[in-house]
């Protein structure tokens, strides 16, 4: 009886042993030895593809090391227009365009709420960690994203975060499902998140909080590589520095630290159930819309974002080990010269009044239809129609939109001038701008007339902006560069939608439902074969 009491327990724990083995190796269900432990999506806000090449010769850390063991994609566009914050973050782990996403601009005009919205408003939750603010979600996203597919897939408890300046820089890539979305509030200095997601702060964040990292740049004076100051921080904590400090390289390095903090307290890449890290580095685009993309402080930016990856990715591999960490690198959108940089050139741009394409629109549509108020909304261009005065007045929608098109555009440098009724009816012309127009109309949330400005004609009446259908705000970088994955170039068309099928087919879960992209194959270090066939009736022996 003892004889055999004792090698029942020999065989339990022969088995718990071989259980740990099969685990460490990656062998259960849902386990896999050929996943990468961590995904990492790092995006810089407005980092032009050029500001990879342009500035390659000098980068000696996380962009460099990138560019030299990553597959690198030189000609990898935006699919959609906007290409605006909210729009290209939304993109990245679902594949989908604003047509299936509806997050159509970082904000736009709600009908049922006659409110303009920002596209993670949700009233429903409230902000935590912050003085003051409305409540963020994910819930406007109505397709999944890649973490979301790997959470109902059932493959195991992976985890799913996003870390950024900017709130939707955290929350839209992460998706409905994620374990926590973080950002940076400029009026306390804190790192926040909402209720969405927990019923109160992790204790982590308010500890990292407290440590009060963001002060230690007061009064600080951020210089070049050569020693030239730039900038100088105030020397007081309050809103004024916090936004003086989300402009300069000392808020990405505070942020690259928040990350390394939640890999450790969420123990993300700790099992072999890959977990995603989104990490969004906004300071490019904070601080871009000032300078422009020509300026010496936007090159010293990126030699400083590029120095502190640098830092960021030997402390992840010293952390999780070679081969543990797949990194997707790339941006959210653009960003065009500044008008006066422009003419200095000898080339085409300018500045452009946003209300006086509207008064141009509500002068047509009252000589041709009487008096009225026929504008619900409009900004930069784009016009939300007063649908309920249209139809008072028993008048065809789609021939209130071709007096106000027909007006716009007759202007001088307005490129094309489309309307809901065209782009439901497919009455495009069919290139790329056309195809990136009903690409991102979503019914209900897009404007009824939408207006593109000429090449480099912008809204500012300062600095610079993005949000065209032109290369200079569509062309991105896109690197991956970890397991699996073939280092080199690659020249052939890429778009930005093909992030999340990819991730999507590695992992071997489901794509996003809103996916356009395509699968990039060419890269892949072993290329995927189909299951064999059998023939009708052979049973495998």
């Amino acid at each position: 009886m003892q004889r055999s009491m004792n090698t029942h327990r020999f065989s339990r724990c022969v088995l718990f042993a071989f259980l740990i083995l099969c685990l460490a190796a990656g062998l259960l269900p849902g386990a896999s030895d050929t996943n990468p432990r961590l995904i990492v999506l790092l995006t810089v806000d407005q980092f032009r593809y050029d500001y990879l090449t342009r500035f390659l010769h000098l980068y000696t850390g996380g962009f460099r090391t990138l560019w030299d063991r990553g597959a690198v994609f030189t000609n990898a566009h935006l699919q959609h227009v906007p290409t605006a914050t909210a729009v290209g973050h939304a993109t990245l782990l679902t594949g989908a365009t604003p047509s299936f996403s509806g997050v159509v601009g970082n904000e736009w005009y709600d009908r049922e709420t006659k409110r303009f919205i920002a596209s993670i408003f949700d009233p429903s939750v409230k902000l935590l960690g912050a003085v003051k603010g409305s409540g963020a979600s994910p819930a406007r996203l109505v397709v999944s994203t890649v973490g979301d597919e790997l959470k109902m897939s059932g493959k195991g408890p992976s985890k799913v975060i996003g870390i950024s300046l900017k709130d939707r820089g955290a929350i839209l890539p992460a998706g409905r499902m994620a374990d926590g979305a973080f950002w940076f509030d400029a009026n306390s200095g804190n790192m926040i998140s909402s209720t969405f997601y927990f019923a109160d702060l992790p204790s982590w964040v308010k500890e990292f909080n407290g440590q009060r990292l963001v002060e230690k740049h007061l009064g600080a004076e951020w210089k070049s590589t050569g020693g030239k100051a730039l900038r100088t921080l105030p020397a007081k904590a309050g809103p004024g520095y916090y936004d003086a400090f989300e402009r300069s390289p000392y808020a990405t390095d505070m942020l690259l630290a928040f990350a390394e903090r939640a890999i450790d307290v969420e123990k993300l890449g700790a099992d072999p159930y890959t977990d995603i890290l989104s990490v969004s580095l906004s300071s490019t685009d904070l601080l871009g819309h000032t300078v422009g993309p020509d300026s010496e402080e936007i090159r010293e930016l990126n030699l400083q974002t590029d120095r502190s990856l640098g830092r960021f990715l030997q402390s992840l591999e010293k952390r999780l080990g070679p081969g543990a960490v797949l990194y997707v690198f790339t941006a959210d959108h653009g960003v065009a010269p500044l008008p006066e940089t422009q003419a200095t050139r000898r080339m085409p741009g300018g500045r452009y009044t946003a209300s006086g394409l509207r008064k141009a629109v509500e002068a047509a549509l009252t000589e041709r239809f009487g008096s009225g108020d026929w504008i619900e909304f409009a900004s930069d261009g784009n016009f939300w129609l007063n649908r309920a005065a249209i139809r008072s007045r028993s008048l065809s929608q789609s021939a209130v939109e071709e007096v106000a098109a027909e007006v716009l555009q007759a202007l001088p440098d307005v490129f094309r001038v489309y309307t809901g009724s065209r782009i439901r009816s497919g009455q495009l012309v069919i290139d790329e701008v056309g195809r990136r127009v009903a690409a991102s109309y979503f019914p209900n949330r897009s404007a009824d007339v939408i207006t593109i400005m000429a090449p480099y004609w912008i809204f500012s009446s300062s600095g610079t902006s993005h949000g065209t259908p032109f290369s200079y705000d569509t062309h991105l970088p896109l690197i991956f560069m970890g397991p699996g994955i073939k280092p080199g170039l690659y020249d052939q068309k890429a778009s930005i939608n093909d992030i999340a099928p990819t991730l999507a087919t590695l992992l071997a879960v489901e794509t996003p439902s809103g996916s356009s992209g395509r699968v990039l194959t060419e890269m892949l270090d072993q290329p995927r074969q189909p299951a064999p066939r059998r023939a009708p009736g052979v049973v495998k022996k």
